[in-house]
């Protein structure tokens, strides 16, 4: 399976700098070429290839992190996706620094829309990128979380052992109408950081959430 990132902003470069952090190869596109991502892969490591975009929309895995205004261009590139998107955008009203008007609806939903025969799995956006891109674990045997969402249980699980493997804890939510709506901008999960934590030394399964920084 392979992976790629469209968009090298704040939330992309955390994203990736965790792919190279675990050794896994990741094509990083944005929009002013490869040659715009190649101090980011410098940093980085050979994990990290710039990418174009066409390339990049082409992977098994694409992780979208581009204004939410740029996100129905891209997808509409690609006339059958076939496959899985993951979302990482978030619907923001930048003249008040608001959630848009979605009428509702959960951005991953309308994301959906646009991604014909895709399976939209909302990740990576809840928190800041600064925090995303610290080491996922806190050192006392802890975990960062991340959260996933999507319509497709089966999508769902594939990108919550993605996360696994990138070392966080992966939760899944639900739905994008019920647990998209709590992890997209304006929810209640928004910039909001949590450790998983094993209770008494217990197994995986025995863990509780403590708020974090």
């Amino acid at each position: 399976m392979n992976y790629s990132i469209i968009g090298s902003g704040n939330i992309g470069s955390a994203v990736a700098a965790q792919f190279a952090r675990t050794g896994i190869d990741l094509g990083v596109a944005g929009s002013r070429g490869p040659g715009s991502v190649a101090p980011l892969a410098e940093r980085l490591g050979s994990h990290i290839v710039p990418t174009e975009v066409a390339d990049a929309l082409a992977a098994d895995v694409v992780v979208l992190a581009v204004p939410f205004e740029a996100v129905r261009g891209l997808l509409e590139q690609v006339p059958d996706w076939g496959g899985r998107i993951v979302d990482a955008t978030n619907a923001i009203d930048y003249t008040d620094f608001s959630p848009a008007d979605l009428g509702g609806r959960a951005s991953s939903d309308v994301v959906q829309d646009w991604a014909v025969n895709g399976r939209v799995v909302k990740a990576f956006g809840h928190t800041w990128a600064k925090v995303l891109a610290r080491e996922p674990g806190d050192g006392n045997g802890g975990r960062r979380v991340l959260f996933v969402s999507g319509n497709h249980p089966d999508a769902n699980a594939e990108v919550a052992g993605l996360i696994e493997r990138l070392g966080f804890e992966a939760i899944d939510l639900g739905r994008h109408d019920q647990g998209g709506l709590l992890q997209q901008f304006g929810g209640p999960l928004t910039t909001r950081s949590f450790i998983s934590q094993a209770i008494g030394g217990g197994t995986p399964a025995e863990m509780d959430l403590a708020g974090a920084s």
